[in-house]
């Protein structure tokens, strides 16, 4: 499966778009004004949410994709927009100067959700608005491979109208059309590609309980389907994994593939960007499904709205390919990505400690130092460096191994919690965001010699030399290898 044809094609969010904001922070003590709890907030991030979060998957895996949706006349739209920008996702926003821009802000703290405040003013499109939209989406869809209509009931795709004229458009030419229900009227979906409801949204249209009932979910999803005129239905089913039915009696059970569970949040806008995705490559449904699944078991093992990534996909279907005993954890990823994981740890109580290197041709050696390491604390984040910046540091014939190779093999070592890779000559820029509690390097380095020391002793961090196991290198391998 080659992910790189992502690049070249194009696909179209049409939703509810808003801006998710996290305060993260630690709590300690009860007010003495009220019976709940003091967070001292510790940092700040902003995140596109709604049909922003889908988009954002599909920037995360590299597919040029636009969004259109509205937005209010206002310093949170203009920060949504400016987020996506900066994450390459084109903006088709139409201004309503009636209603804000949809923000929810979470406070975080000791790896928790405290509580959510919602800003937002969910209303019918008025006819002007919903013109706009129209003339929007008839000009951009026919550039692109798949729609998507990510409906989180904020009012852009609750009027029936709206909706099937977008479903009948890309019907009649000839692009898939999945939809991310937020009703039980689905007679607005009506002739779509694909419905993804979870199982609280398909037991709401279908009005029976299925959890735990397989036969009766297999009969009451092939009738919805021919109810609705749906090419496939998708039932996302949380720990009991995924159903897929399809035309001619076509199903499909996959199982859940995530082993740790930190937070399910995103993870059904996960679902149907990667399905979409597969489908713009041209998959077999049935495979995009699949690999919509593996995505999703990845993005449950993240604390927050975060979206996949193309290196950590590629990293599980690597594994996946070769039946690896790890294939269903990826533990590789982006600074972003990990420096909130970092901080779900941290404020749950666990020490984090840091290493770095290019491990190529991994060696005991390597794996005594990184043994020492996880011995210092509770988590082991390892820094590795690119194949631009090896080749810099050692060499125009180094690496031997790709960087997507060494962070697979890394990431697959029960001693390491994540990978992050870092395209600069040292990890000083990765060290200063993820501000780890235990800075850890080989004792062939004075103190005086670690990058990071003084930034990580600044905050009450420790730096710790690890004895090294003598008689391995990956220079020394080389050598061999060529006599």
């Amino acid at each position: 499966m080659d992910l790189s044809l992502l690049s070249e094609k194009r696909i179209l969010v049409i939703g509810d778009v808003m801006l998710d904001r996290y305060l993260w922070g630690d709590a300690h003590r009860i007010s003495p004004e009220a019976p709940v709890p003091v967070v001292r907030v510790l940092q700040r991030s902003e995140v596109p949410g709604g049909a922003g979060n889908v988009a954002a998957n599909l920037a995360g895996l590299e597919c040029p994709v636009s969004i259109l949706g509205i937005r209010g006349n206002d310093d949170a739209g203009n920060r949504l927009e400016e987020i996506l920008c900066q994450k390459s996702i084109k903006p088709l926003f139409q201004i309503s100067h009636s209603r804000p821009t949809i923000t929810k802000t979470r406070i975080m703290a000791r790896g928790q959700q405290l509580l959510r405040l919602d800003e937002e003013e969910p209303r019918t499109l008025s006819h002007e608005l919903e013109t706009r939209i129209m003339a929007c989406f008839e000009q951009h869809a026919p550039r692109c491979q798949v729609v998507i209509l990510s409906d989180y009931g904020k009012g852009l795709l609750q009027t029936s109208g709206v909706c099937q004229h977008m479903i009948q458009f890309c019907n009649q030419h000839d692009i898939p059309v999945l939809v991310d229900p937020k009703s039980a009227d689905w007679s607005r979906y009506q002739g779509a590609t694909c419905v993804t409801p979870n199982t609280a949204e398909f037991e709401q249209v279908s009005g029976v309980h299925v959890e735990n009932n397989e036969s009766e979910l297999r009969r009451i999803a092939a009738d919805i389907r021919d109810r609705f005129a749906l090419q496939w239905l998708l039932v996302t089913r949380g720990a009991q994994g995924m159903y897929l039915c399809g035309k001619d009696a076509t199903s499909l059970t996959v199982p859940a593939r995530a082993r740790e569970v930190f937070d399910v949040s995103g993870a059904g806008d996960t679902v149907i960007a990667t399905l979409a995705a597969g489908l713009a490559i041209r998959l077999p449904f049935t495979q995009a499904a699949q690999l919509a699944n593996m995505a999703a078991g990845i993005v449950v093992g993240k604390l927050g709205t975060q979206p996949i990534t193309r290196p950590e996909l590629a990293t599980a279907l690597q594994l996946n390919d070769v039946q690896h005993p790890e294939a269903e954890t990826c533990r590789i990823a982006t600074l972003e990505s990990a420096r909130i994981l970092v901080k779900s740890w941290q404020s749950s109580g666990q020490k984090v400690v840091f290493t770095n290197g290019c491990y190529d041709l991994l060696h005991p050696g390597h794996i005594h130092l990184l043994h020492q390491s996880r011995n210092q604390g509770d988590r082991l984040v390892v820094g590795l460096n690119t194949d631009a910046s090896v080749q810099r540091l050692k060499g125009p014939t180094r690496p031997i191994l790709a960087e997507r190779d060494r962070a697979a093999i890394l990431s697959a070592l029960a001693c390491v919690d994540l990978v992050v890779l870092f395209d600069e000559d040292t990890p000083l820029q990765l060290i200063r965001q993820l501000k780890p509690d235990v800075l850890v390097k080989g004792a062939d380095y004075r103190l005086e010699q670690v990058v990071g020391k003084d930034i990580v002793e600044s905050y009450g961090g420790r730096v710790f030399l690890a004895p090294l196991l003598n008689g391995y290198s990956t220079t020394g391998i080389i050598s061999k290898a060529k006599s």
